[in-house]
């Protein structure tokens, strides 16, 4: 019997069609997932990465219940025109700490992996009043009642705790002192060498220019100015193909 004659039988045959898929599907899946038992770790280890500040989870979270993610990706793909654009391609362990990951194709403002020291406090704090007012063709809504809203801080360390729970490495000292280290990092004048050292990089400032409350602009603006600021990319291959 040919080949073609066998291949036949399987087609017009409904059980052997099944079996032949269920073998197919079982061996696929074997060769992807069985190595994985093997490997402690998918994702390659990047010197720099970190979990958040208490102050950059507190602007995350604001950020996704804000809904950014609908128009602003943060993957930048591996091709010329985008690393021209935005900077370095995303690398899996940037996004290792974050629960949801912030990736995507809709782009109706730019990709954000970059953004962080692209732009002053006073530029991100204006954008976000009244987006025309800097980019005056931006469809962005404005979100000028974060400025007077005060950071709600009583449910940090749950949020600490959440995040230990699906693998970040927060410390019990991390925990211990994450109430302090929001003050500090949003006080240019406070003490902040032990905020630096279990949070290193940090970007430390009166985000919002009001120094009297802690904003929920302030800690929007924290996260947006840590963003692509911990790897350095200098040791790393920038070779995109192109499109």
């Amino acid at each position: 019997m040919s080949i073609l004659k066998k291949h036949s039988l399987i087609e017009k045959n409904a059980t052997l069609l099944l079996i032949g898929s269920l073998v197919v599907v079982t061996v696929g899946g074997l060769v992807e997932i069985a190595p994985l038992f093997w490997l402690q770790n998918t994702i390659e280890k990047v010197e720099g990465m970190r979990p958040y500040s208490p102050l950059e989870l507190a602007g995350r979270n604001i950020y996704v219940r804000e809904g950014c993610y609908t128009c602003h990706s943060q993957m930048i793909r591996p091709f010329r025109d985008e690393v021209e654009r935005y900077g370095h391609y995303s690398l899996a362990a940037e996004s290792m700490y974050d629960h949801s990951f912030q990736w995507g194709s809709k782009r109706t403002g730019p990709d954000l992996a970059r953004v962080g020291g692209r732009y002053s406090n006073e530029w991100h704090v204006q954008h976000l009043i009244e987006p025309r007012a800097v980019v005056p063709e931006s469809v962005m809504p404005k979100y000028a009642f974060l400025m007077n809203t005060p950071l709600n801080v009583n449910s940090i360390v749950d949020d600490l705790k959440a995040n230990v729970a699906v693998g970040v490495p927060y410390t019990q000292e991390m925990l211990d002192n994450a109430m302090a280290d929001i003050k500090a990092q949003a006080d240019p004048d406070a003490d902040t060498a032990a905020l630096l050292a279990r949070y290193p990089k940090a970007k430390v400032g009166d985000f919002d220019g009001n120094p009297k409350v802690i904003s929920e602009m302030d800690a929007l603006v924290a996260y947006l100015q840590m963003l692509g600021t911990l790897v350095d990319f200098s040791t790393y291959d920038q070779s995109p193909k192109s499109r």
